[in-house]
């Protein structure tokens, strides 16, 4: 039906990969035969809930990095913040870093709880016109996720498709580093519903500036529109002379 099944090996090309059902990944895997008949292909069924679902948001922002520990997180918390610094907006922030959820963290809403209605999940307000999302609010915050692709897929589909965001001016998009599972698959289904761009968020190191690179190549293989470039942690603030060094 177009999504991974969650019992697909991790290395799955998945259902609408060419190579689906004929890699050697698939040897083994209870939907081979579905696979490579193409049984399995076709436009994903909750597609057209999420669709609905975020067709009351003005604004989709994805916030990326190519390296973790560049602040990704942090920007997206402050930015969130910022945006609704304006009583006349309505703010989502998303987490979708599924195995390393840090905005809970971050926006002090450790120990909060998603509650359901018959709407959906309703988001956690830390003010009332910014409400969040996360993983982080449904586990336990030393608790480790060891979840394979097409469950974090799955996950991340629910945070789309079953959270009450209501009517939104702007929804922010916290991703994990790289251009994992999860980035596959939010983009996916933003690109349907018209994702509005991505920030990208990097540090001077060449280390950190040769993977946002990769970013950078990622966001025009999918057809993101980036916004801007990031640099964080590129001054240092001398406590004594007030000066800022570069680093």
């Amino acid at each position: 039906t177009g999504e991974t099944p969650e019992n697909a090996p991790h290395d799955c090309p998945g259902p609408q990969s060419e190579e689906a059902g004929k890699q050697s990944t698939c040897e083994g895997c209870p939907n081979q035969g579905a696979c490579a008949s193409g049984a399995n292909k076709g436009p994903d069924p909750d597609l057209e809930a999420i669709l609905e679902r975020l067709s009351g948001v003005k604004k989709k922002i994805l916030v990326l990095s190519g390296k973790g520990g560049v602040g990704k997180s942090t920007f997206s918390a402050q930015f969130s913040f910022a945006l609704a610094e304006s009583d006349a907006r309505q703010i989502g922030l998303m987490d979708i870093d599924i195995c390393g959820p840090s905005i809970p963290k971050l926006l002090g809403l450790e120990g909060q709880q998603v509650h359901h209605s018959n709407l959906g999940w309703s988001p956690v307000y830390v003010k009332d016109n910014l409400g969040v999302m996360s993983i982080g609010f449904m586990m336990a915050a030393d608790e480790a996720v060891i979840w394979r692709g097409p469950k974090k897929n799955g996950m991340i589909k629910r945070f789309l498709r079953d959270v009450d965001w209501d009517e939104l001016d702007f929804l922010i998009i916290d991703t994990p580093p790289g251009t994992s599972d999860e980035h596959l698959s939010i983009t996916q289904y933003l690109n349907e519903a018209g994702v509005d761009g991505a920030i990208l968020i990097t540090t001077p190191q060449e280390v950190a500036l040769a993977d946002v690179r990769k970013e950078i190549n990622f966001c025009k293989k999918v057809g993101i529109p980036i916004l801007g470039v990031v640099e964080n942690m590129s001054g240092f603030v001398c406590p004594s002379c007030k000066v800022c060094h570069s680093t």
